[in-house]
């Protein structure tokens, strides 16, 4: 017994020299942000081990989606810091104030993109949302050209004078044995598991795991194809679409060197796909799920295309600009669900904020070099110092001047997201031509039967998150009008 109460002596000192150190630093932590209100707790939002919101343990991933601008007017300011424990000290800073985001976002140097943060997106390759520095300014060098010449073209093919197939078929090509429709939607739905496990064992554990490994290497294969398939051919047909136009703007770059890798070309390809199917598909959801709702909202921007839009055709590219309600049920949605929840950036140098509050007062809050700090979109556009009924579905309140630094659907900056102008493009086209040949009403079941408006605005509202957001179930029908 003395024996084994000498050798567990030295364990449980180093034990508890371990926990004094911890606490210790986390103390230091607090202090250099003195004590700004906000979370203490053992794990950071960010721990993907404990997914959990539990009072002094963790806040929870992507909490800014679920509480919105609470914890902000919790803590009395449109800032607060949080500070964790394990597995070392480390503040994070939360913003929901315009002015420090702007701030943020208007200076790269200072507040760095934090690569580490987004590996998850670079199963795939290398692509212009993972770099910094000269590499992003290469591969943006040769993406902008291409989004510059699809958003013209977009109106097109997305309904705008030429029709389009809903249906995609159902049968794998050759060589695959998913369609790549299935394959794109599992792999971005559950992409985080790449990040948890190794693809070994994702192909020999559960059913769900073994099937996304399945989908994983379906996509890979997919994109390669697609890369290879364009490089080989032998005569450079016209293409009017996005990944055509991204491998001809690399093709035409003149510095050898400033031309995107294979892995690179993959790469971007995935996060395009993901930009443009995920996030468009899961916005327009949102919008036909709102117009849906709020019927009197969806009789007005009907009535405004009726007023607008020719009768005896389908309008023209040189008429977008007159389809102003369109894009305000748009932004309108995307107020209320941004794609993205956190834009997370670094602090490489100590400075500090002037922060503000609802009560109009201003106050310093320090930043300590190398703190994380992440602009919480949905919380700024809840923020009631910026939105007038914050909770409401109100489109036109896009029809006037409304504030521009407080919607950040699309992040902002110079690492403003390069295809803004397309998803705007593909979003407004798709919007006006459904409305204003369908009415877009909630289908009838049974078994909701008597529920309030506001319990099935909950119902067809709730979402789920992994690398945007995304409505969990939505049935709606489409009626001919």
């Amino acid at each position: 017994m003395l024996d084994t109460s000498r050798a567990i002596a030295p364990l449980l000192i180093l034990a508890l020299f371990w926990a004094v150190n911890k606490y210790v630093a986390f103390r230091r932590a607090v202090r250099a942000v003195h004590d700004w209100p906000g979370f203490r707790t053992l794990f950071s939002d960010m721990f993907i081990y404990f997914p959990f919101r539990v009072r002094g343990i963790s806040p929870g991933p992507q909490w800014p989606f679920y509480t919105k601008h609470e914890d902000f007017a919790r803590a009395g300011w449109d800032v607060v810091a949080a500070v964790n424990v394990l597995p070392s000290a480390g503040i994070n800073l939360y913003v929901a104030d315009a002015q420090v985001a702007k701030e943020i976002l208007g200076a790269r140097a200072r507040f760095p993109k934090p690569l580490e943060a987004y590996q998850l997106l670079t199963t795939f390759g290398s692509n212009i949302l993972v770099t910094e520095g000269e590499e992003w300014k290469r591969q943006r060098k040769v993406a902008a050209p291409a989004f510059s010449e699809i958003t013209l073209l977009v109106i097109g093919v997305a309904s705008f004078g030429r029709r389009i197939s809903w249906n995609e078929d159902n049968v794998a090509p050759a060589g695959h044995s998913m369609t790549f429709k299935d394959a794109l939607h599992e792999v971005s739905h559950r992409l985080f598991l790449r990040v948890i496990f190794s693809q070994r064992v994702l192909r020999y554990g559960t059913a769900k795991m073994r099937y996304f490994a399945r989908a994983y290497d379906e996509l890979d294969k997919y994109l390669k194809e697609m890369v290879e398939a364009r490089k080989a051919a032998t005569t450079k047909e016209e293409h009017h679409d996005l990944f055509n136009s991204l491998l001809d703007a690399n093709e035409d770059e003149l510095d050898s060197e400033a031309r995107l890798t294979d892995t690179a070309l993959v790469g971007n390809v995935f996060i395009f796909l993901v930009a443009g199917y995920e996030t468009t598909s899961h916005t327009l959801a949102y919008a036909f799920i709102f117009l849906a709702l709020y019927q009197e909202e969806q009789e007005k921007f009907y009535q405004n295309l009726k007023a607008n839009l020719p009768s005896d055709r389908t309008p023209t590219y040189d008429e977008f600009n007159s389809l102003s309600y369109s894009m305000a049920v748009l932004n309108e949605t995307l107020r209320h669900f941004p794609p993205v929840v956190n834009i997370p950036k670094s602090s490489a140098e100590g400075t500090a904020f002037t922060v503000g509050n609802a009560a109009g007062e201003k106050r310093t809050l320090p930043v300590p070099a190398n703190s994380m700090v992440s602009i919480c979109t949905s919380a700024l556009h809840y923020n009631p110092r910026y939105w007038e009924d914050p909770l409401a579905f109100k489109p036109e309140r896009f029809l006037t001047d409304y504030p521009r630094d407080a919607f950040l659907p699309f992040s902002g900056g110079p690492r403003g997201c390069i295809g803004r102008g397309f998803a705007e493009t593909e979003g407004v086209a798709v919007l006006t031509m459904i409305i204003s040949r369908y009415k877009v009403e909630v289908r009838e079941e049974p078994q909701f039967a008597g529920e309030t408006f506001e319990q099935r605005k909950a119902r067809l509202l709730e979402s789920m998150l992994s690398l945007t957001v995304y409505p969990k179930r939505a049935p709606l029908a489409f009626r001919r009008r």
